[in-house]
């Protein structure tokens, strides 16, 4: 099922508006680092969160303050991850009570999120002083600006949203996403937010996002490292004037592939963006045995530190395919396996039934040189099928690395 792709990020459904400013957490000006969306009216809020034990101030907080089920505005800093502070449940709550001065929003409506350097003390003096402006600047053509505003190493802003009907209304999802480097989730994504026009109940939005995430966010990866901040919420606020969803149907279902279209664009713009990364890698592998394993498969593949340092070479180095297949803990039966190479440069056929076969390595060196690379794998096993996406691991990941904090 698709859904027309409309512009607008997360004001594209009705009611939200959204702004980013630099307000001085980061050194550079040229660098937005403040961002806030903000809903009309109360909306349904769900959110998950990183299963690293070492968790950002800022993810206690959102988890307390969206209990009863209902949100109305982000806040989300750039630059400082507000983690491994003594006082970072008092600045996370700080900048929600910020936001309730300068809106009336309750600071217990508000979503708090943060990301950049982990162990640095961040102040609220530069975010009290670049909130007024902030708010003064929202407007339902803010999307842009707020998306800027949570980049860190990302080199391009990460936005998508999509149109549906439910029951002859039209309803909208918009999202926006940062994530460039320490990308590899175990439940959501580096940060992502989400908006809808849509009236659906807390309770049902919190298992739809879940399972939309398992089959796009957790199945990306950049470099093997769980955020400590990692966050994906969803605000719905209900103008759209639908009946409001309480439970599986019809409209759940077309909500849910959506916000799973919405959220799978957003996954494939963060796969793309990794930090140093040359081209995007899509793994599909089909023919397994279970759903787990099909998942398990194509983000072993994907993960593969040897694969990725192959695929910025261009080097058509199937045996490490099968080597990570053989030990992401997938169920499987390597005698059956075969694997294509597949980009826009054409389709080039290297291994079957768990044996290489002749190619032509320099159609196979055209093949992988291209921005996206897809990697398809049939396992012979089973009827269960997934997709992951990550990037080609190169030189300068290590150099952006290097010198991150410095």
């Amino acid at each position: 099922m698709d859904f027309a792709s409309i512009a607008g990020g997360v004001c594209a459904p009705r009611g939200f508006k959204a702004n980013g400013v630099h307000c001085g957490i980061r050194a550079n000006r040229s660098k937005a680092d403040l961002a806030l969306i903000v809903s009309d009216v109360p909306a349904s809020a769900a959110a998950i969160y990183t299963q690293n034990l070492v968790k950002g101030a800022p993810l206690s907080v959102t988890k307390q303050h969206i209990l009863d089920g209902k949100a109305q505005a982000v806040v989300c800093n750039s630059g400082n991850a507000n983690t491994c502070n003594a006082n970072g449940i008092e600045i996370a709550e700080g900048m929600a009570a910020l936001v309730e001065q300068a809106t009336g929003i309750a600071a217990s409506d508000v979503i708090v999120a943060s990301t950049g350097v982990i162990g640095e003390p961040l102040s609220l003096a530069p975010i009290e002083t670049g909130m007024p402006v902030l708010v003064a600047g929202l407007s339902a053509e803010g999307a842009n600006a707020a998306a800027q505003a949570i980049m860190t190493t990302d080199t391009v802003r990460k936005e998508a949203a999509a149109e549906f009907f439910l029951g002859g209304k039209a309803c909208r999802l918009g999202g926006m996403a940062k994530g460039s480097g320490m990308i590899h989730p175990n439940m959501a994504t580096m940060l992502c937010f989400v908006t809808s026009d849509v009236a659906i109940a807390p309770g049902v939005l919190q298992a739809v996002l879940q399972k939309s995430a398992d089959a796009t966010l957790n199945m990306i990866t950049v470099d093997g490292d769980t955020s400590t901040n990692d966050m994906c919420c969803v605000l719905a606020n209900g103008l759209a004037g639908n009946e409001e969803i309480r439970g599986p149907g019809a409209d759940c279902d077309a909500f849910a592939a959506a916000l799973t279209q919405v959220m799978q664009a957003l996954a494939k713009l963060l796969a793309g963006d990794g930090e140093g990364a040359t081209k995007r890698l899509e793994c599909h592998v089909a023919g397994a045995k279970d759903l787990a394993g099909a998942r398990a498969a194509a983000k072993g593949v994907v993960g593969s530190s040897l694969f990725k340092a192959a695929m910025f070479g261009a080097d058509a180095n199937w045996g490490r395919v099968l080597c990570a297949l053989g030990y992401c803990g997938a169920e499987l039966d390597i005698t059956k396996v075969a694997v294509d190479f597949v980009s826009a440069a054409g389709r080039v056929s290297v291994c079957k039934n768990g044996a290489g076969v002749p190619f032509s390595e320099a159609q196979a060196k055209q093949v992988l040189r291209e921005r996206a690379v897809r990697i398809e794998i049939a396992l012979g096993d089973g009827t269960a099928e997934a997709t992951a996406w990550g990037c080609d691991l190169t030189y300068d990941y290590v150099k952006i690395n290097g010198d991150y904090r410095t």
